[in-house]
């Protein structure tokens, strides 16, 4: 006889379903995003999204099993803008809940130099070479947010002479 506070087999294996599914199948995606510096047009990359969510994004896509972060960084940006990129650093992670509203997805983001003629390809509907000043209006996910968090440590860089590859040569 089951006591008072006991649990029949059924609650128990609903209750380990919930938590599988809550806790163990339900895993932030993991994502690269590339800010790509075109040193031919003194820009950087955007890309117009062709599947939804739509608008102007940094070119960039989910790791896949198997591959590490800077791998899924030069294939998306090779799939993507048909560039071969040179990765200078690692720039930041960016990991709200909400940052993007297919589902939680966690983004590495990379600052790199593209070389190449770039054009749009794959998930890329158009390709765009934009400066802080002509930024367009329609920025996916938190796009905007990274870019003024970019540029904004571009110019603190330059207020001491440095440059994105200086952070990389410091910590490697």
């Amino acid at each position: 006889m089951l006591g008072k506070d006991s649990r029949t087999f059924q609650e128990v294996e609903i209750i380990s379903k919930t938590f599988y599914i809550n806790f163990m199948y339900k895993k932030p995606s993991v994502a690269v995003d590339i800010i790509i510096e075109y040193p031919e047009e003194d820009s950087i990359i955007l890309i117009k999204r062709k599947n939804p969510p739509y608008g102007w994004a940094l070119p960039g896509g989910f790791i896949e099993y198997g591959e590490s972060a800077e791998e899924a960084a030069l294939r998306e940006a090779k799939e993507e803008t048909n560039l071969d990129i040179n990765l200078i650093c690692q720039f930041h992670c960016y990991s709200e809940s909400r940052r993007d509203p297919r589902g939680h997805t966690i983004s590495i983001v990379y600052v790199a130099k593209g070389e190449g003629k770039a054009k749009a390809m794959d998930d890329a509907k158009e390709i765009g070479f934009f400066k802080e000043d002509n930024l367009p209006g329609e920025i996916a996910f938190d796009h905007k947010r990274i870019l003024n968090h970019y540029f904004g440590m571009k110019k603190f860089l330059k207020s001491f002479s440095l440059s994105f590859s200086s952070i990389n040569s410091i910590f490697s």
